[in-house]
């Protein structure tokens, strides 16, 4: 049975009222990176975090890898190869001393490395490059107690930790009241640089709990 002509019309209407389908956001089209380290112990106090192999596990982590995010000036790209290249089990148990979940470095890969215009292992080399570029204060390597910061404070120890690093180049971010992360920005030769969009997202709560390491 021929389809009506007058169901193409609706459908063809409809297709025009939606518009053109968003493009795709293309591998490599982007300005900096930003390396999002995540305050372990805050996470696993979260329903999110809780029963999870880096909350359970026997290591006390720290501030570990979220995620290494291309970023435009405003705004980001997402999802930029679809489906996106599977990557081996080798080059995940690689990454779990910085990014301690698997799914972490799987969704990771699939949102924000395909973007980056590298091969899998050529993405989370660069991630580990741009880990060991950040020294972690030593106040925070270690924490034993609930320590209640601020967010200038935070900004300050990394800025006092890493030269070249400025207060327009670093955003901490929080919850309604835990530090979540630190967020750094790198342009795409891991010289430290500002990222103002990223800065005017930073937390601005007065003051932050940093619970204690695990163990």
């Amino acid at each position: 049975m021929r389809p009506r002509a007058g169901f193409g019309l609706a459908v063809a209407f409809l297709l025009l009222l939606a518009g053109p389908a968003p493009a795709q956001d293309a591998p490599g089209q982007f300005d900096f990176y930003v390396l999002a380290l995540s305050w372990s112990p805050a996470y696993c106090e979260t329903a999110r975090g809780r029963g999870r192999e880096q909350c359970e596990g026997a290591r006390p982590y720290a501030f570990v890898v979220h995620g290494l995010w291309p970023q435009h000036e405003r705004g980001y790209p997402r999802d930029c190869l679809l489906p996106a290249p599977r990557i081996d089990d080798a080059l995940i148990r690689g990454m779990l001393d910085l990014m301690p979940e698997r799914g972490l470095v799987i969704h990771e890969w699939r949102r924000h490395g395909t973007c980056s215009g590298l091969a899998a292992a050529d993405y989370f080399a660069l991630v580990r490059r741009a880990w060991q570029r950040v020294g972690i204060p030593k106040i925070f390597q270690k924490i034993d107690d609930y320590v209640v910061v601020s967010p200038d404070e935070v900004e300050n120890a990394f800025v006092t930790a890493n030269d070249g690093l400025k207060r327009d180049m670093i955003a901490v971010t929080c919850d309604e009241r835990r530090l979540r992360e630190v967020r750094i920005c790198f342009a795409k030769d891991l010289a430290f640089r500002s990222c103002p969009e990223i800065d005017r997202r930073a937390c601005t709560r007065p003051r932050l709990v940093m619970p204690p390491n695990r163990g």
